[in-house]
C-alpha cells in the first residue's frame, strides 16, 4: 500500500490564491506502466530499417504523433517514416518492422502497477493518459489489465488530439471532473510534463515507481 497515505490524508496543497486537495493521480503509459523498449528491440528496428539507430530515433521523434494520433496504423507509419529517409521496404520487411516496434513497448513494469492499485486502493480517482495508436491500444487493452481498472483512461488515439497538446488535458480535467490543481500526473516525456505544469497540473517526470510512491506519500 502507500506509506502514510490514506483517503484522510490527502494533501492540502497550495495553488494560486486556493487550498485544493489532490484527487486524482494519474499515470502515462509508455516508459511508465511499460519499460521503455530494450537497446535489443532498438538495434533490431534499426537493422530492419536499415537505418542508423540516430537516423531512426530522430525520425520518431519527429513523425510518432501522427502514428499516435490515429493518422497511420503502424504499418503505414513505418512506409511513411521511411520514406523520408528515401527507404521503400516491401510489404513482408514493413510488418516485421512493425511487429518489432509493438513488441518494443510490451514489458510491463509490475511495481509501477501495483503503485497504480495501491492508489485507487487509497481513494483516489486513478487515471491514466497516454499517446497510443489503435493497433497498440487494442493489444494493451487484453494484456494489461490495470487499463480496465482506471477510473478515467484517456488515450490519443481515441481523440485524434495528443500530448502535449493542450486540449488532451482539458479532456483529462473533463472526464475526472476536477481542477487542474487537484490532478497529479507521471509522464517519462519532459515537454508533458511542462505543459502539465504550465496548466497547473502536478505533474512529475518519471523516476521509477518507488519514487513515484515517496512523491505521492509526500503529498
Amino acid at each position: 500500500m502507500l506509506v502514510n497515505v490514506t483517503v484522510t490524508d490527502t494533501e492540502i496543497v497550495s495553488y494560486g490564491k486556493q487550498m485544493m486537495k489532490v484527487k486524482a493521480v494519474v499515470f502515462d503509459y509508455g516508459g511508465v506502466i511499460c519499460f521503455p523498449p530494450s537497446p535489443e528491440n532498438e538495434a533490431e528496428l534499426g537493422r530492419q530499417s536499415g537505418l542508423s539507430l540516430e537516423t531512426l530515433r530522430e525520425l520518431q521523434r519527429t513523425y510518432r504523433g501522427e502514428l499516435d494520433r490515429g493518422t497511420y496504423d503502424t504499418l503505414e507509419f513505418y512506409r511513411f517514416i521511411l520514406s523520408k529517409a528515401g527507404i521503400s521496404p516491401d510489404e513482408n520487411t514493413l510488418a516485421q518492422i512493425a511487429r518489432t516496434d509493438t513488441e518494443g513497448w510490451m514489458r510491463i513494469d509490475s511495481a509501477a502497477v501495483q503503485l497504480m492499485r495501491d492508489v485507487k486502493a487509497a481513494g483516489f480517482t486513478l487515471g491514466i493518459l497516454s499517446n497510443m495508436s489503435h493497433e497498440f491500444l487494442a493489444w494493451a487493452l487484453g494484456a494489461v489489465p490495470v487499463l480496465g481498472e482506471a477510473d478515467i483512461a484517456i488515450f490519443s488515439c481515441h481523440y485524434n488530439v495528443i500530448k502535449p497538446e493542450t486540449a488532451i488535458y482539458e479532456i483529462l480535467r473533463e472526464r475526472i471532473g476536477c481542477d487542474y490543481g487537484e490532478i497529479v500526473f507521471f509522464d517519462d516525456n519532459a515537454d508533458n510534463i511542462a505543459k502539465a505544469k504550465e496548466l497547473g497540473i502536478r505533474g512529475f517526470l518519471w523516476e521509477g515507481p518507488e519514487i513515484a510512491r515517496e512523491r505521492i506519500a509526500a503529498l
